[in-house]
């Protein structure tokens, strides 16, 4: 990879730190009896100039090295919310307590994670989901952090499981939870006890971009390591990973996986497979780690310049289907 491209890639790369923190909010949730199912990683961040999560008591940051090298440790349980209650002035009487605001900050992201499993439960139902519902149910006496909460559960969402709320009535404020980028597979099973799982699978289509198009086993693994999946390690979102990614994934025309020529001894290396090209692209890829990343597309130049060019293909190709199709109606 150049030394640029590289250089792209390790700030791109800031997106999987938000993954293993929403991860670890989601952990939180997790009953006790399946927390030491649940995978949380705490690395360092990826990022120069990133500032290092530091693990919980009792957690474990994961090894970076191999695939086989991951351990489940204990979950965290907050994720950092905006800051914006910080500074502000309330009156004070003589018995008056202010709340600290570190204090206040975990009370808060305990309802983002009531809030996130609650709009999982919806999503498995198909149900859409009003403001009221969350204001009863989860909420309560915060509703003066509703924004805020709602606006972090809507990301952990995104990041974590691959879900997007569209609001679809503004006077009721309801809610649909749909996947995200214009894919279609949500790898939910028929139980109703599973969990959304097209978060990995843009991650995967990420690295994949990144990468150069093409990226080996052994790169997925690496970087899905530093999240907490690992191979042969089942975790309570994904389910056993290497199945997912090398089997159900693959058949569902997601991703290619195929030996890379001329490796002895053989090795493997994943592509984007029909039904990901079909459904989304690659500047819907690029944006979304940019976003993550809270950055633009443009910060990106080389992998922005080629989303542009496969946005212009597949415009082409749809304008000669366009015409092709003209053609044969008109016989």
């Amino acid at each position: 990879m150049p030394h640029s491209q590289k250089s792209q890639s390790q700030k791109l790369e800031v997106g999987l730190q938000a993954e293993k923190e929403a991860q670890g909010l989601v952990g939180s949730q997790v009953p006790v009896a399946e927390e030491k199912k649940a995978t949380a990683s705490l690395p360092s961040s990826l990022i120069q100039g990133t500032p290092e999560v530091v693990p919980t008591a009792g957690a474990q940051s994961v090894p970076q090295s191999s695939q086989g090298a991951c351990s489940s440790s204990t979950t965290i349980e907050a994720i950092p919310l905006s800051k914006s209650n910080e500074g502000s002035s309330q009156e004070e009487g003589p018995s008056s307590f202010q709340v600290p605001t570190f204090l206040l900050g975990d009370a808060l992201n305990r309802k983002v994670a009531e809030l996130v499993q609650l709009m999982n439960a919806k999503y498995a139902k198909k149900e859409p989901i009003t403001k009221a519902e969350i204001l009863e149910n989860v909420i309560k006496e915060d509703e003066d952090h509703f924004p805020e909460i709602f606006s972090k559960a809507c990301e952990c969402m995104e990041i974590v499981f691959g879900l997007e709320a569209k609001e679809v009535d503004p006077t009721s404020h309801s809610y649909v939870l749909q996947t995200t980028l214009g894919l279609t597979y949500d790898g939910m099973l028929n139980d109703g006890q599973s969990m959304p799982k097209t978060g990995l699978l843009i991650y995967i289509l990420g690295v994949i971009f990144i990468e150069g198009n093409r990226a080996t086993e052994e790169r997925i693994w690496h970087v899905l390591n530093m999240i907490g999946v690992c191979a042969g390690l089942k975790d309570f979102i994904y389910g056993e990973p290497r199945k997912l990614i090398t089997e159900d994934l693959v058949k569902e025309g997601y991703l290619e996986y195929k030996q890379v020529p001329n490796s002895d001894p053989p090795s493997y290396e994943f592509l984007w497979g029909p039904r990901a090209h079909a459904e989304t692209s690659k500047m819907k890829i690029l944006k979304f780690f940019s976003k993550v990343n809270g950055a633009d597309p443009t910060s990106f130049p080389s992998w922005h310049e080629e989303a542009l060019r496969d946005e212009k293909e597949k415009a082409q190709a749809r304008a000669a289907a366009g015409d092709a199709t003209s053609a044969m109606a008109s016989i």
